[in-house]
């Protein structure tokens, strides 16, 4: 190296430390726990990670242990997706929480793996699909196009209704993913299994903690 030659090494390795890091990170999801066979959390038997949290805060939230930033715990994307392949009864997979979009680099790293087994992938949001569009954030929309379905929008209390299916109150819909994308707006499931005349299940599934 002659005198006038800059020295860059440093730069370099603080960068592929920066990358490595950043890789670290995609591999991790904090979770508050699984329900590994549910019947309650999307149609069939699913396995379901509830995301630890969660920054909207909804009145009357069924799951309000979710919504702590520091809570639950870290969990390897390799050893949930061995989990789901490894178990032949389940026909999907759910992203509850909490709010999974605020996980949604390493959320998008389990996806691809569990897209490979052709199992069905649905998300719930408190966000509006609209919202999430004009956002256009990467790392949550290389999510939404490895989901099929999306349940979107916060819990509204005032407007719960026990009735619905999959959903806690009537301003959440449920979406088909692939096709919203294609159409660039919001577009219903016609799934029967996903609809609200889909006989509701009396089973519930067994939540897991750590």
């Amino acid at each position: 190296m002659t005198p006038n030659t800059p020295d860059n090494s440093a730069a370099r390795a603080g960068l592929s430390s920066e990358k490595s890091s950043c890789e670290e990170r995609r591999q991790k999801i904090r979770l508050s726990g699984i329900a590994e066979e549910s019947v309650v959390d999307g149609p069939g038997i699913r396995s379901v990670f509830f995301v630890q949290g969660c920054p909207h805060g909804c009145h009357g939230c069924h799951n309000p242990h979710t919504h702590a930033f520091d809570g639950g715990y870290e969990a390897n994307v390799d050893d949930l997706a061995v989990l789901v392949k490894g178990n032949p009864l389940i026909s999907g997979v759910t992203f509850s929480g909490g709010e999974p979009l605020c996980q949604a680099a390493p959320l998008a790293v389990l996806a691809r793996k569990i897209k490979e087994t052709g199992l069905e992938i649905a998300l719930y949001t408190g966000y509006t699909w609209e919202g999430l569009l004009a956002e256009n954030d990467k790392d949550r929309l290389e999510l939404l196009r490895l989901c099929d379905v999306l349940v979107d929008g916060r819990f509204v209390e005032d407007k719960r209704n026990l009735a619905l299916v999959f959903r806690g109150s009537s301003n959440q819909r449920i979406l088909d993913v692939q096709r919203s994308l294609r159409s660039q707006s919001a577009v219903m499931v016609t799934d029967p299994a996903w609809l609200d005349d889909h006989p509701e299940e009396s089973q519930v599934g067994v939540y897991q903690t750590r």
